[in-house]
């Protein structure tokens, strides 16, 4: 595959001016490159597959067939937001699917990260072009693809859009955002008039909660990992962090220790707490995160969800550590 190339000339998309400009030429080129055909776009609800949407009804309106595929690896109301801005705010050619069994099932016992990926990537493909057989005329295929994915493709990551969708799904790419860096993403996201809730989200891997779920995934494991997230996520902004920090996540390991709950021995796993700075993601500085707030998520951690019985900061940047764990 050839790998495009940001030109050196490209100015960074900083302001709602130059992200004005840059859809309107998007604009222009998807009309241009689609004509009146369909295209189909995997709608995962993060941030680049998000403003691709918008970018595309804006240019092709009910052209644009969106399919949001529910893996069971999503944050806390992620899919439900998805369905609220989408179907019910922006009138989109929306399609749900909610297969969490489906995946949940296959990935039983497995606990390599790569084979976890690929079972991920491989059966969202699979929903999805099942899905896709069923539609008439889409003769194009839409991908949120940023430059940091086409920058990182070599092996780095196996689960990235680039290059993962097998031969026979004979459709040809529209890849609006594919020259841009996330900091930009999110700028023409504002400009197309998404709420910032959903542009502002920090970023998603495409196996969602899985590759935080770290080992085997058990039911209960990602039930109490989502619903450490969510706390974290609403202690940061309610204390003014969610947009200071980059990306801040939760990861739980597949080992407990003991601990005491209600004067009784209680075993437990270990919440990890991973927040980073980072313009591009290729390296990552680690947030100063107050100790008295850190105490505050512990204390609501530990007492709010069952099956965790410690927390636990990372405090590792990229370089050494990737920003993911698995």
């Amino acid at each position: 595959m050839e790998v495009c190339k940001r030109p050196e000339t490209m100015q960074r998309i900083t302001t709602p001016e130059l992200a004005e400009a840059f859809i309107a030429e998007q604009v222009k080129e998807v009309q241009a490159q689609v004509g009146d055909k369909k295209v189909l776009l995997a709608l995962s609800g993060g941030v680049d597959s998000s403003v691709v949407a918008a970018l595309l009804i804006r240019a092709i309106g009910k052209q644009l067939v969106c399919v949001h595929v529910n893996h069971g690896l999503m944050r806390k109301g992620e899919s439900e937001q998805v369905i609220e801005v989408f179907k019910n705010q922006l009138d989109a050619n929306l399609i749900y699917i909610d297969a969490t069994d489906r995946f949940l099932d296959k990935l039983a016992g497995v606990a390599e990260p790569e084979q976890k990926r690929k079972i991920i990537g491989n059966e969202f493909i699979v929903v999805f072009d099942e899905e896709a057989r069923k539609l008439d005329d889409i003769s194009f295929l839409a991908q949120g693809t940023i430059y940091p994915d086409i920058l990182e493709s070599d092996g780095v990551k196996a689960h990235h859009n680039v290059g993962g969708l097998p031969e026979e799904m004979n459709f040809e790419l529209v890849e609006p955002v594919k020259l841009l860096y996330k900091d930009e993403v999110r700028v023409v996201g504002k400009a197309l008039g998404l709420p910032a809730e959903m542009v502002d989200r920090q970023p998603f891997p495409g196996p969602g909660l899985g590759v935080r779920c770290l080992g085997a995934i058990t039911r209960d494991r990602l039930n109490a990992l989502r619903e450490a997230d969510a706390i974290l996520r609403e202690e940061f902004a309610k204390n003014g962090l969610a947009g200071k920090v980059w990306q801040y996540f939760i990861a739980v390991p597949d080992f407990k220790s003991v601990g005491v709950r209600d004067n009784k021995r209680y075993e437990g796993w270990p919440a990890i707490i991973r927040a980073v700075n980072t313009t591009d993601a290729m390296t990552a500085t680690i947030e100063e995160i107050p100790y008295p707030l850190l105490h505050h998520i512990t204390e609501r951690i530990t007492h709010e969800v069952e099956g965790i019985n410690r927390v636990l900061y990372d405090l590792t940047p990229k370089p050494t550590g990737t920003i993911e764990w698995e």
